[in-house]
């Protein structure tokens, strides 16, 4: 594993208390016994990245919209959103255009609340700002020497998605503040126009890396799998797209939160 990185794997268990909170974010207000639940996920991650000296505290988060994922959105100062060029994503985004700035709503009433201001575990006085979004999943083809590029079948996929996050998503985003000044996207030449990464299908190479516990741009062919030949080559091609995808992307979000 690369040193000062660490791992804190998610459990089922933590959805248990799913419910609790969501009572807690709406009566924390008039009953003191809830007031430090819906600070505490932003008090625990703070207190595991004083400890360890870490610079970047990264949530990857379920598909949901329940209380948990609302509690951990709203007391962190950024958010990326990783979608697949499908029907699901687009509606998915057309949902989040709805919901996020209601939930920057509610967390502006949390933090100004007097009780959770006083709470043990304070909640964050914090508006998450958008830094873009990620497109995965998805088979591209050369055509005559060019660079590869999404089928078309998976183009007007991208195309769908591009509308909706031009136009319902960023709107939605610019009237609840979510949105970073434009020159700071220019800065890390990181468009609100564009996608963060754009990161390819697969194919076998995640299950090679899940038995080698590697991430994909990672595997070596030669000492870590028996591929060999044109399959070797046709892997190795996935491998470094993959590699430059995550570099480039990672470049991005590193330039951005450089700014705040």
């Amino acid at each position: 594993m690369r040193p000062g990185l660490f791992l804190l794997p998610g459990h089922v268990g933590l959805s248990e208390y799913e419910s609790q909170l969501a009572v807690a974010h709406e009566l924390s207000n008039t009953l003191s016994a809830l007031q430090n639940i819906p600070g505490a996920l932003y008090h625990a991650i703070s207190l595991a990245g004083a400890a360890n000296d870490i610079d970047y505290a990264l949530v990857d988060m379920s598909p949901s919209l329940g209380a948990i994922n609302q509690n951990l959105f709203m007391t962190s100062d950024s958010f990326i959103l990783p979608i697949a060029p499908d029907l699901f994503s687009s509606m998915a985004l057309r949902s989040l255009a709805r919901t996020l700035p209601k939930w920057g709503e509610w967390g502006k009433k949390a933090a100004s609340n007097l009780i959770l201001r006083e709470a043990d575990y304070p909640f964050r006085q914090i508006t998450p700002a958008y830094l873009g979004a990620t497109v995965n999943n998805f088979r591209k083809r050369a055509r005559g020497g060019e660079e590869a590029k999404p089928t078309m079948a998976f183009q007007r996929w991208f195309d769908r998605l591009a509308e909706v996050r031009n136009t319902e998503l960023l709107q939605a985003l610019e009237t609840a503040r979510m949105l970073l000044p434009a020159e700071m996207y220019e800065k890390a030449n990181a468009s609100t126009n564009q996608f963060l990464m754009e990161i390819g299908s697969l194919d076998g190479l995640i299950a090679t890396a899940q038995e080698i516990a590697k991430p994909v741009f990672a595997i070596d062919l030669e000492r870590d799998t028996s591929f060999r030949g044109g399959i070797a080559e046709t892997y190795q091609t996935k491998i470094d797209d993959v590699g430059n995808g995550f570099r480039q992307g990672a470049e991005k979000i590193i330039a951005l939160t450089d700014q705040f």
